[in-house]
């Protein structure tokens, strides 16, 4: 049986890059999908590829009335709700704090933040009443250590980081689980597109992103995708108010064959089968 069989599920920010990919593996997996996003024509297409099952709706994540309107696209197509992925987001505000306008600021927060919010509050009532459902949202490496993202955007994705702990110890008594997934480099639009368009671009970006973390690949949409398919399925069922790392070992530290001088005075020290000594 396919892993999402029966359910319903609304991707926001599903016409590309993560979203597209979780899209089209939920649909595989069985699950009738909404996917909501700004970029009509890419949505509309996509929706049609997949046929019948899959349905299409313009939503600003930012605006309450589109979130409420997502949320009852998937109620009238399809008659319930079990996985919101609160997915959409963009770069934002960037540059030193100094010289970010206040209005970027706000921008920022409003669509990382603000959008996830509102997707839960949603989603919530509707998933409490059947006494099941799964919220995921996408937050990032970013939002767990300094230094890999833009200022605002590395503080939006902690804020949902801890706003998905939060909900979840509310919503867990009600029998809906909430979740994050926290994205290393991956190859999105989101940043290729500070290179250019097409392949090339693609090629440029994941030949960047595939020296930066252990395993010597670069991130792709699917692989996200797999994690929030788990997050969504019934295989997770125990699982709420985490933030899982999906990353290629990026945040956990320096790979091993770029140790600095002096941590590898430590590996001759000790020969096969010796104990350290005793402090």
């Amino acid at each position: 049986m396919r892993r999402l069989e029966g359910k319903v599920a609304v991707v926001t920010g599903g016409a590309s890059g993560i979203g597209e990919a979780t899209v089209r593996l939920f649909r595989v997996e069985g699950a009738r999908v909404v996917v909501a996003d700004l970029q009509d024509e890419p949505g509309k297409a996509l929706a049609r590829d997949l046929g019948p099952d899959v349905v299409y709706q313009h939503a600003d994540v930012s605006r309450e009335a589109d979130v409420e309107a997502m949320i009852r696209r998937a109620l009238d197509a399809f008659g319930r709700l079990d996985c919101l992925f609160n997915n959409a987001g963009f770069g934002g505000a960037s540059g030193p704090i100094s010289e970010i306008p206040a209005q970027e600021f706000d921008d920022t927060l409003a669509v990382l933040l603000r959008g996830v919010f509102l997707g839960m509050k949603h989603a919530a009532p509707r998933m409490a009443a059947q006494g099941s459902g799964s919220i995921i949202s996408t937050a990032s490496v970013a939002g767990l250590l300094a230094g890999l993202g833009p200022h605002v955007y590395s503080a939006a994705k902690a804020a949902v980081i801890h706003l998905t702990r939060s909900v979840a110890m509310e919503l867990g008594e009600s029998g809906v689980r909430v979740n994050c997934i926290c994205p290393g480099g991956i190859v999105t639009p989101l940043l290729t597109r500070a290179v250019g368009e097409g392949e090339e671009a693609r090629r440029i970006v994941a030949g960047f992103l595939e020296k930066l973390q252990p395993i010597q690949r670069a991130g792709m949409p699917d692989d996200v995708a797999r994690a929030a398919l788990w997050l969504a399925s019934d295989e997770s069922r125990f699982v709420t108010a985490q933030a899982i790392v999906v990353d290629g070992g990026l945040s956990a530290g320096r790979r091993w064959s770029e140790r600095p001088e002096s941590a590898r005075v430590w590996q001759p020290m000790q020969r096969p089968g010796q104990a350290w000594p005793a402090r």
